[in-house]
């Protein structure tokens, strides 16, 4: 998973690439530097 530091924090649902359920990806960023990452089972 690529993730793009550049625009700031960011959540949005992706498909799991293993079980294709749905899984929210949060994260945010400072500086352009990654400091949470979260991913949570959507639905």
């Amino acid at each position: 998973m690529l993730l793009d530091l550049s625009g700031g924090a960011q959540s949005y649902i992706e498909d799991c690439e293993v079980c294709c359920n749905p899984i929210r990806i949060s994260y945010d960023v400072e500086d352009e530097q990654l400091i949470d990452f979260r991913a949570d089972q959507y639905g």
